[in-house]
């Protein structure tokens, strides 16, 4: 870590890469961001682009693009590369992504070998990735997708009941993707138990995305803001609670943490009889998807 802050590493200079750059340029706490990309053209636009911004808004950290061994050194990583392909899925779409982005995760993961930071998974499907980047490195490595779905169901809960967000208080676990828990049953508002329309949410989950991707053509600012969320405490610049992906029995899937001091605890919720059948499934799933990649590993020795 630098005398004044910490040193943070981008690898992927798309458009969650953007934003989440973007957003560490405002925290006081980042002393520098190394970009890293696939495409060295797109780092050093990236770069430029925040230096730029960094002459109108001085207070913001240096940035550099940087080749992906030079990453080496940074306290933290996000990792947000995607491959280039068409994702034609109707149904499990984040999961339609492992076939084209683990090989880009494991090229990039066997250059940061024993990676000694905190990496913060985002390329989909997340929990998955988040275990093959862990496995490759060494690193210890969370994923950020029941956080962004904890923040969707949140805000649907809240615009149903007509409630401020922060009245809801109610978590997403499990895969970040279709089989996602969601814990109604320890659901409250304003401290009471909720009611929660099961149907309307998980439709809702569902849709939203889509309909991110088919305006502005990828989610970028949820995603970043989860990053961001999970960078400060683990950072140990903010105590708190966050849902991340994390290691459960060899197997990464969305887990509530508790972060104090930059040091995440378990915090398992209550759960009833029917989220716990969907948490072993989930976990079931994400077991199947990884091996899946293994399997394609050994296929190509």
């Amino acid at each position: 870590m630098s005398g004044s802050g910490h040193i943070v590493g981008v690898l992927g200079a798309g458009a969650v890469g953007q934003t989440t750059a973007a957003l560490l340029a405002g925290e006081p706490w980042c002393h520098t961001v190394l970009v890293a990309s696939r495409t060295p053209e797109r780092a050093r636009g990236l770069a430029a682009d925040l230096q730029d911004m960094r002459q109108l808004a001085p207070a913001g950290p240096c940035v550099r693009a940087v080749p992906v061994a030079e990453l080496h050194g940074t306290d933290a990583l996000v990792i947000c590369p995607r491959a280039t392909f068409t994702n034609t899925a109707t149904s499990d779409v984040r999961m339609a992504g492992l076939a084209a982005n683990a090989p880009v995760v494991a090229a990039l993961a066997r250059t940061l070998t024993g990676y000694r930071g905190i990496a913060v998974m985002v390329t989909n499907p997340v929990d998955v990735l988040a275990r093959y980047f862990a496995t490759l490195t060494g690193a210890r490595t969370y994923g950020i997708g029941s956080a962004t779905d904890t923040a969707r169901y949140r805000q649907a809960l809240a615009e149903h009941h007509h409630v401020p967000i922060e009245a809801v208080d109610g978590y997403v676990i499990g895969e970040h993707g279709d089989h996602a828990v969601i814990c109604s049953s320890s659901t409250t508002i304003n401290g009471r138990r909720a009611t929660v329309p099961l149907d309307l949410v998980r439709a809702e989950l569902a849709a939203r995305p889509l309909r991110i991707n088919t305006r502005i053509g990828r989610a970028r600012c949820g995603p970043a803001g989860a990053t961001l969320s999970a960078l400060r405490k683990l950072l140990g610049h903010q105590d708190g609670t966050d849902v991340l992906s994390v290691n459960r029995g060899g197997v990464w899937l969305g887990i509530r943490l508790n972060i104090r001091s930059g040091r995440p605890t378990v915090h398992c919720l209550d759960l009833d009889e029917r989220e716990t059948a969907q948490l072993l499934a989930a976990r079931t799933k994400l077991q199947t998807a990884y091996q899946h990649i293994e399997q394609g590993e050994t296929a190509c020795r």
